[in-house]
């Protein structure tokens, strides 16, 4: 099994296989190819290397909204599609904004889309959010996906769903999709602030020292 993230001498950053692990996916040659020869299919080629300048334009300069603006413009894409929880319905607002100053046609589409109960995917009343009896709605990321697929965008970005729902979403968006804002409610959607905690605050929750 590959682990890269236990390997310390990152020897595919180097270039040196003295630095690289014993099971090492650089060393894979048939592999490798395999994915180099991807690189010149479809718009795989245009993607890569414009985010290969954005990444170095923008190093430690830009925001995450800035990078897809410039990423989205370099790609001559017209038409971004806003995949939003309702949760963030302000946030995604200000954001839809800033694309369109920017030139871009923004279609935006809300999770609760369809207004589809829980009870549908087998989720009973009180076993819910609001732990109310009453019914309450689903969130709908393959009707996000399908809505923006029926707006033809170009790009899809995904700002704040739910684990599992930006799981559904992407598997049935036929545009290309990125991630403006990933959920955490606790971090104030900052996931990587329990990572940098893991050893102190939230030692006890994530348990980093149990190897698994």
């Amino acid at each position: 099994m590959y682990n890269c993230a236990s390997c310390k001498g990152q020897g595919c950053y180097a270039n040196d296989e003295k630095k690289m692990m014993k099971v090492c996916p650089t060393k894979d040659k048939e592999m490798r190819e395999k994915a180099r020869a991807l690189y010149h299919e479809g718009d795989n080629m245009k993607i890569a290397h414009n985010a290969a300048e954005v990444e170095a334009q923008g190093y430690c300069q830009w925001t995450r909204i800035k990078e897809i603006i410039e990423f989205s413009k370099k790609c001559g894409y017209k038409k971004l599609g806003l995949a939003f929880c309702i949760g963030l319905s302000d946030e995604a607002e200000t954001a839809r904004k800033i694309f369109r100053s920017h030139g871009f046609e923004v279609a935006s589409i809300a999770c609760k889309n369809g207004a589809i109960p829980k009870s549908e995917i087998g989720i009973e009343s009180g076993c819910t959010v609001s732990r109310e009896p009453d019914e309450e709605n689903m969130c709908n990321p393959i009707g996000q996906a399908l809505f923006l697929n029926e707006e033809k965008t170009d790009l899809n970005i995904l700002f704040g769903l739910c684990v599992g729902h930006d799981t559904l979403a992407i598997k049935y968006m036929d545009a290309p999709v990125t991630v403006l804002v990933a959920k955490d409610r606790v971090t104030g959607h900052n996931p990587i602030a329990a990572i940098y905690n893991a050893g102190s605050y939230f030692k006890e929750r994530l348990k980093p020292d149990d190897e698994q």
